[in-house]
């Protein structure tokens, strides 16, 4: 755990956060009070997840972590992207450069986030989900993978949406797993996404159909 408010090699430490032993930090990242950059991710007894090596978090050049947000082992934070205030990244995430996550957003484990992406306040990405550069999803959009709520058989894998470069999602909308939004298509806010969405396509409803 480190403390200075202000370290000689040019990263700035707000008060009370807290950095893992390994954590990789460039020049010129800020880590706001009372966030925590490097932690190991703790599972339930009952989660068919795998605890699996996620080796050291790193935070390129000029990345910025907010107050009480969580970046945990294993993530890759790129040069001048934003992590918001008490957000979550979970373990092995990749965040591109310049992307900005809202605060209270969560990311799940081994999702992609592209360059110059934007996920709003309270969004959740859930585990394996792929954003695009340049994507813009508005806030409290939820992502799902699995059609059993945490029941699917041995082995069967997680399908988590793709949101393809360039698309938007409206605030509240819901994407059903495995789901693709194509590149610059629309969806307006509060849909329902039960199906493929082609380029430049806009949609909306619940379920979400071309107007």
């Amino acid at each position: 755990m480190a403390s200075e408010s202000d370290l000689s090699d040019g990263v700035a430490l707000g008060a009370r956060a807290a950095i893992a032993p390994g954590t990789r930090i460039g020049r010129g990242c800020v880590v706001e009070d009372g966030a925590v950059v490097g932690k190991r991710p703790v599972l339930a007894a009952w989660t068919s997840a795998r605890e699996v090596e996620a080796g050291p978090a790193v935070l390129a050049p000029g990345a910025v972590v907010g107050s009480g947000a969580i970046i945990f082992a294993g993530a890759r934070i790129g040069a001048g992207a934003v992590v918001g205030e008490q957000a979550n990244v979970r373990e092995r995430a990749v965040i591109g450069a310049d992307a900005s996550i809202g605060h209270h957003a969560a990311l799940g484990s081994d999702v992609r986030i592209g360059a110059g992406a934007a996920i709003g306040d309270g969004t959740w990405l859930t585990t394996g989900s792929v954003v695009e550069d340049g994507a813009w999803i508005g806030p409290r959009v939820t992502t799902t993978n699995d059609h059993t709520m945490g029941r699917l058989p041995p082995r069967r894998p997680l399908r988590a949406p793709v949101l393809r470069r360039g698309c938007t999602i409206g605030a509240g909308a819901v994407l059903l797993p495995g789901v693709e939004v194509g590149a610059g298509a629309r969806i307006a806010p509060g849909a329902v996404v039960a199906r493929d969405v082609a380029a430049g396509v806009e949609v909306a409803g619940a379920p979400a159909g071309v107007g």
